[in-house]
């Protein structure tokens, strides 16, 4: 197992004496603190938030860390360095106070111990009861007890801690859950967990913010959409968290000012999501089990039955009858996603590795979704990046043609793979000709087939005889050729009119039909009166071809 943090306890310590001595013998000599001016004070906040955002920066990383991620270190590194010069920052202007940033080093001091601690309880064998959380995943008890001013905070920050474990029942309908995710639907499961890695600092910090655990958002997510953003319900439910149209305008979800209906947003719907369960958790006795019975079975029916029955449980069988059998299915298979989310080991399950370092990639020529994704290549993942980059880029379709300097959200492996293969070279031009071609170019138009006359054989009633018969059967055998030729040549030959417009057929888009008539999509979209970034047409639909040229 890799180690745990980049600096053991006593490397921490050894690091960071220096500034701490120098900041405590400060604190000693300095005098009350008079009264800042402006710009001191100024300077102050700007010391106090540089420190803020170097510890979560350092938190993250151990997050990273925990789950195998190789940028966790030189991040848990970076951010001791920025601490170690905000410290002397301090020092150095009036007003500062030290003593609140050594608190700060006292947390990741604590932190650093507890880490190393899960650590040692993992490689000693991982033999405890499935009920108990992974050494990976332990909640920071000992933080909590110490600071007791940074619980929630922490707790929040380390949200996979086990408090979900404690909100919900693990029973035999979780059990029957669980086996369905590690047998028939272990796919679907990792897929989902590696759709989430790619927009967990999308979705999590709505659920953080709003108290509730991030293995709810996953179980959630993982039984909605599979983290499959663009997904939309037979129903009507569209977006990773399946909102309906209705209950989302509610929670700020719908068209946008530019047409896109923020349902398919992975923030936007994470942030709707958290306040329509703490909503309903509000309702119904802070039960997780009964707000997802509301998620799934409608939050009106939840909160009569749970009314009516004075209050009772979703197991209770008076009140586990009153929901349809889709919602009796659906609260225990996303509890048993959240609780492998967070004991994986304890079941012999791996979730891969996934390289999620955040970047902007930006495009050097027009390319679509589709085109980057044959570019990019595997990267060493399984399937690719196509679902990756249309998560994060959901108001763009995989084909829509995107224009030079059009900035996508990536990750630094796929800013990587672009400037090596997308850019220019062999693989660059494949891509291009791939996404260029056009089926019906490969089906051979010679134009109508004619019926064409035949000579009769020599010697037959009403044949001429003699030489002339021979001559005449080679003048009529050419004519034959001649005809023939003439057929099939003068369509070819003939000019073709551009045509002026095109009925829509099915299996069409607007991008493909724009590179088919070499038309600008944009142009062709306008002239129509189609709106961005969807550029939705239909079967049977006239577009006019302005702007374009066969």
């Amino acid at each position: 197992m890799p180690v745990f943090v980049a600096l053991s306890a006593p490397a921490l310590v050894k690091r960071v004496s220096a500034p701490l001595i120098a900041a405590f013998v400060l604190i000693l000599a300095s005098p009350a603190v008079s009264a800042l001016s402006k710009r001191d004070t100024t300077n102050v906040e700007m010391i106090n938030q540089r420190m803020a955002a170097a510890e979560k920066r350092y938190r993250d990383a151990l997050v990273k860390i925990s789950n195998n991620d190789p940028t966790g270190v030189p991040e848990s590194n970076a951010a001791l360095e920025d601490m170690e010069d905000v410290i002397d920052a301090c020092i150095k202007q009036k007003g500062c106070q030290v003593g609140q940033q050594l608190t700060t080093y006292k947390r990741l001091l604590k932190l650093n111990v507890d880490a190393e601690a899960a650590q040692a309880s993992d490689e000693d064998g991982d033999t405890d009861d499935p009920t108990n959380p992974d050494p990976d995943h332990a909640g920071d008890v000992g933080l909590t007890a110490d600071v007791p001013e940074a619980a929630r905070a922490a707790s929040l920050l380390d949200d996979r801690s086990h408090r979900f474990d404690k909100m919900v029942q693990y029973n035999p309908a979780v059990q029957a859950g669980i086996r369905r995710w590690l047998t028939d639907m272990r796919g679907s499961l990792i897929q989902s967990y590696e759709n989430y890695e790619y927009m967990r600092q999308q979705m999590w910090p709505s659920y953080e913010r709003a108290g509730l655990p991030e293995a709810l958002l996953f179980g959630i997510m993982a039984k909605e959409s599979n983290g499959k953003v663009h997904v939309t319900s037979r129903a009507g439910a569209a977006g990773p968290m399946q909102f309906m149209y209705a209950t989302g305008l509610r929670f700020g979800l719908g068209p946008d000012g530019t047409g896109f209906d923020t349902r398919y947003d992975p923030h936007a719907a994470a942030e709707a999501s958290a306040a329509y369960l703490n909503e309903r958790m509000g309702e119904l006795n802070r039960s997780i089990e009964m707000a997802l019975a509301a998620y799934n079975g409608g939050e009106g029916r939840a909160l009569r039955v749970y009314n009516n029955s004075g209050g009772r449980g979703f197991w209770d069988a008076d009140v586990y009858n009153q929901f349809p059998a889709e919602t009796r299915d659906y609260v225990p298979m996303v509890i048993a996603a959240a609780w492998l989310f967070l004991h994986p080991k304890k079941y012999g399950l791996t979730f891969p590795k996934v390289e999620t370092k955040p970047a902007q990639l930006r495009l050097q020529q027009p390319a679509s979704i589709y085109e980057l994704t044959i570019c990019l290549g595997n990267g060493g993942t399984r399937e690719g990046f196509m679902r990756a980059l249309r998560n994060l880029n959901p108001r763009y379709q995989s084909d829509s043609w995107l224009p030079a300097g059009t900035s996508l959200n990536a990750t630094t492996r796929m800013v990587s793979l672009y400037n090596r293969h997308c850019v220019s070279g062999p693989r660059a031009q494949l891509a291009k000709q791939l996404v260029m071609s056009d089926p019906a170019s490969a089906i051979v138009r010679t134009g109508p087939v004619e019926s064409l006359p035949v000579a009769p054989p020599t010697g037959l009633v009403g044949a001429p005889a003699g030489p002339t018969a021979g001559i005449g059967a080679a003048d009529a055998g050419a004519g034959t050729l001649s005809a023939a030729k003439s057929a099939v040549e003068k369509p070819a030959s003939s000019s073709r009119k551009r045509p002026r417009e095109h009925r829509v057929s099915r299996g069409d888009t607007l991008v493909s039909i724009a590179q088919k008539y070499s038309c600008d999509t944009k142009s062709l979209a306008k002239a129509n009166g189609i709106k961005a970034p969807r550029y939705a047409v239909h079967a049977g639909q006239k577009l006019k071809l302005s702007g374009c040229r066969e």
